[in-house]
């Protein structure tokens, strides 16, 4: 269940909570094929089974980016915000990936509310985002996002 916050002072009254944790999600070789083939980057430890297979690895592993585009998804899932027109990604902060995703494993993010700043026309949000590999010590990816939430006008 989503966390549901409404305008700008209940945004920042919740600075330093966490926002709740997303539902897993499979990255099958299906996903991490059309990312590749989107985004035309199809280095061979990300699309080619059998040669991934000799890595330390032992097969494919999902993009770093691929990863990280997962976050507005799992965001909807974490975080309802109200008493805004729009959202506006801003951007990230500092992004690691400390551990590889391989293909076939399930991954979900947590989301803690870092901080909220005025802007005009609305604020400006970060949120450190989690992405935790099933079974594992170590995150896939820590993120810190930012986007806008803004008052049409």
């Amino acid at each position: 269940m989503a966390t549901t916050l409404t305008g700008p002072d209940e945004l920042k009254g919740a600075v330093g909570r966490e926002l709740g944790v997303s539902e897993w999600l499979e990255v099958t070789q299906d996903v991490v094929d059309r990312f590749a083939e989107a985004t035309g980057d199809r280095q061979w430890i990300h699309v080619d089974p059998a040669r991934a297979s000799q890595t330390p690895f032992g097969g494919t592993i999902a993009h770093g980016l691929l990863t990280l585009s997962l976050g507005p998804r799992f965001m909807y899932e974490i975080l309802e915000v109200r008493g805004f027109d729009f959202a506006v990604n801003y951007g990230y902060g500092r992004v690691r990936f400390p551990a590889p995703l391989p293909v076939g494993r399930r991954v979900r993010m947590r989301g803690v509310l870092a901080g909220v700043d005025d802007v005009p026309g609305g604020v400006q949000v970060e949120v450190t985002q989690t992405f935790e590999l099933e079974g594992a010590d170590r995150p896939v990816c820590v993120a810190q996002s930012l986007f806008r939430l803004l008052v049409a006008g």
